[in-house]
């Protein structure tokens, strides 16, 4: 049980694993500005940076659960760097089926909606975990830019058009769950490229080290294709964010 291991290559140096700067991490956690010892979840948390740093600089404890064994390695180490590792621990699991032993006041899926099937999948998975007025973080992506053509759709990285809506519609969505948007960091274009570009110098690097393996010309032909991808349609069509919701 692991992510393939494309995904730890592309996103190797990565910090946040999704189109989300620090500094917007930073800004989300001041916008909730979670009570020194509130217990959170962090399902799918890649490599524990909002947990390490929530428990940093807002004193939150709580525990992140992934399924890629590079990724949980990555958040040990940088709970250790922060000296943190006495308030956050790291579960290798399937988070899509993950419910926290004791209530939690913050439950997380920050960018992996498909652990439960898709955004009400996951909004129900969560409130699984969450004591009675606990605020639920959903990152998950929208479009930007309604989508003329399948081809854009594509380039996106998406099967069909309907699996994102605009952002009023996501909001939409999120109320018709019986959910309170109390409030929302929306990621930018800069925050995409931060995300999707580091990824070309990742997998080039890992070329120039790793000429021979077998997954070289795989990876080769994604570096020569996505930064025209990104240009043309991700960084133009794909918006992406973080709601926090609460129940009504």
């Amino acid at each position: 049980m692991d992510l393939p291991r494309s995904f730890t290559i592309r996103e190797s140096s990565h910090r946040i694993c999704n189109p989300f700067t620090s500094g917007k991490l930073a800004v989300l956690g001041q916008a909730i500005s979670p009570s020194p010892g509130t217990r959170m979840l962090d399902l799918a948390c890649g490599k524990g940076e909002m947990l390490c740093t929530w428990a940093r600089d807002h004193g939150v404890v709580g525990t992140g659960v992934d399924i890629s064994t590079v990724f949980l390695d990555a958040a040990r180490a940088r709970a250790a760097e922060l000296a943190v590792a006495d308030r956050v621990g790291f579960v290798h699991a399937d988070a899509s089926g993950h419910v926290a032993d004791d209530p939690v006041g913050i439950a997380a899926c920050v960018g992996a909606t498909w652990i439960g099937s898709g955004v009400a999948g996951t909004v129900e998975l969560l409130r699984r975990s969450l004591v009675p007025g606990g605020m639920m973080l959903i990152g998950e992506p929208y479009w930007r830019r309604e989508p003329e053509d399948q081809a854009t759709v594509d380039g996106c990285h998406m099967a069909r058009k309907d699996d994102l809506l605009p952002l009023p519609g996501l909001l939409e969505q999120f109320s018709d769950l019986g959910c309170d948007v109390v409030e929302m960091v929306l990621a930018d274009q800069d925050s995409w490229d931060r995300y999707v570009a580091a990824q070309w110098l990742n997998i080039r690097r890992w070329l120039d080290a790793n000429p021979h393996d077998g997954l070289a010309a795989e990876m080769r032909a994604e570096l020569t294709a996505a930064p025209v991808q990104h240009a043309r349609f991700q960084r133009e069509y794909l918006g992406w964010g973080v709601f926090v919701l609460m129940d009504r």
